[in-house]
């Protein structure tokens, strides 16, 4: 009797499986995993998460390394963990270890939420008031105090404007040395603060010394800071801060995390933020610290201090009505189409990157990412197609008004009444009917 032949052993293939999407983890992070996919199985929805085609996906992974919280793994049907198993029994492989996010764990100890108030000859910056409206709704999230704190020299004045904007505590640190601003002074009174009371989130204004300041305590700390952010909130389960803010040229909006250190810091833009209502009376406790610094130890010296002469400049971020021109006035002479329109509304001539570039009004007048930030209670922009750069600078002015030739331009997307037609002709109707109201003569 002859052996019958044995039938060779099917070799296991070890099966990819497809990226699934875990839920409540996505931080809209600005489409990391979409562009990493080289099937096109990552789709982003309207909100910023993504949304898995499983007959696209091969199982790479690639959406999995790239994403920064976490929030994609591979999915196995049963059959294939089936396969999985039989192949870790033959040793074929070794069992998957989870992925752990990089980077230590933050120090649970850090709590609370500082506003810097930042002041110049003993007058406070907005943005100071602004971020501690925000402050408050982050720190009741968090279930922990709001507090400021202020550097300078004679500024004990400024306490209770913090505690009337919703601060439960101020720390002052009044020195001489803090008169003008320097970094060196500022550095040191800030960092001790913070390694003494440990708060958890910074925040301060995206100022020319804002931006000087809390770069250099960042750095000095050894934690993040994302700069110029336009939206600030809590995720509670982790007690993140979600710092979101433009990204690739202001073509996404990314929302960062800080991890693993602490405090979270974060600026923010003037006018970007509503300011709160302030509450008179309100009263809280100051916690006044010394100035551990020498005048010898400090290398800048302030030999005299020059006051610009403000006079001829207009300052757009304070303005109650902007009129805004784009590339669409096709030069600067028709300006002053803009201009009258301003002057009856008793407002002021702002403008796009686009004009400011072809030197048709100056930088100071510039509203956008790489302008200013602009809160009006009347914005219209005329010529102006909404550029997502231009759209950070003034998509919360109560009220947009938009004049193009393109009913397809994007800023008719923001805008709460759009006409579509010729600036050149819209422009004038508008301001004739405006200087009519004025002077009584037009039925409304």
């Amino acid at each position: 009797m002859s052996d019958q032949p044995t039938e060779p052993k099917k070799k296991l293939k070890k099966p990819r499986g497809v990226a699934r999407l875990i839920p409540g983890r996505c931080i809209a992070c600005g489409a990391r995993c979409e562009a990493e996919c080289p099937t096109d199985a990552v789709v982003m929805n309207e909100k910023g998460e993504p949304t898995i085609i499983i007959e696209k996906c091969i199982g790479c992974a690639k959406c999995i390394k790239i994403c920064p919280s976490d929030a994609v793994e591979i999915y196995y049907t049963p059959e294939e963990r089936a396969i999985l198993a039989e192949m870790e029994k033959q040793g074929l492989i070794k069992e998957a270890k989870p992925r752990v996010p990089a980077g230590p764990k933050a120090d649970e100890s850090y709590r609370g939420v500082w506003v810097f108030v930042e002041q110049q000859d003993g007058c406070a910056a907005s943005v100071s008031w602004e971020l501690l409206g925000v402050g408050q709704k982050l720190a009741a999230d968090l279930a922990v105090e709001l507090c400021a704190f202020i550097l300078g020299h004679d500024i004990a004045h400024l306490a209770p404007d913090a505690f009337a904007h919703g601060a439960k505590k101020v720390y002052v640190v009044d020195d001489p040395l803090l008169k003008n601003y320097r970094t060196e002074p500022y550095l040191k009174g800030v960092v001790d603060l913070i390694r003494k009371y440990k708060p958890e989130v910074v925040l301060m204004g995206a100022t020319g010394l804002g931006r000087d300041l809390a770069g250099a305590v960042a750095t000095e700390l050894g934690t993040g800071l994302t700069a110029d952010c336009t939206g600030l909130t809590i995720d509670k389960e982790q007690r993140l801060l979600e710092q979101t803010r433009p990204a690739f040229g202001g073509n996404i909006m990314a929302t960062i995390l800080t991890r693993s250190h602490r405090p979270q810091m974060a600026s923010v833009r003037p006018h970007v933020m509503p300011k709160p209502d302030p509450l008179p009376g309100a009263t809280g406790e100051i916690i006044k610290e010394p100035l551990d610094i020498k005048e010898e130890d400090i290398k800048v010296k302030v030999l005299e201090v020059i006051h610009e002469d403000a006079a001829g400049t207009v300052d757009i971020a304070g303005a109650d009505v902007l009129v805004s021109g784009g590339r669409g006035m096709l030069g600067p002479e028709n300006y002053k189409l803009l201009q009258g329109l301003a002057e009856v509304l008793k407002g002021a001539v702002s403008a796009s990157r686009a004009a400011v570039d072809a030197g048709w009004q100056p930088y100071e007048r510039q509203v956008g990412q790489t302008g200013k930030t602009v809160r009006p209670k009347i914005y219209i922009a005329c010529g102006i197609s909404g550029a997502i750069q231009h759209l950070v600078g003034m998509q919360d002015a109560n009220l947009i008004i938009a004049i193009n030739r393109d009913r397809d331009a994007p800023i008719f997307e923001v805008a709460h009444f759009g006409l579509v037609g010729d600036l050149f002709q819209i422009v004038p109707i508008l301001t004739k009917k405006f200087q009519d109201m004025a002077k009584g003569d037009c039925e409304v």
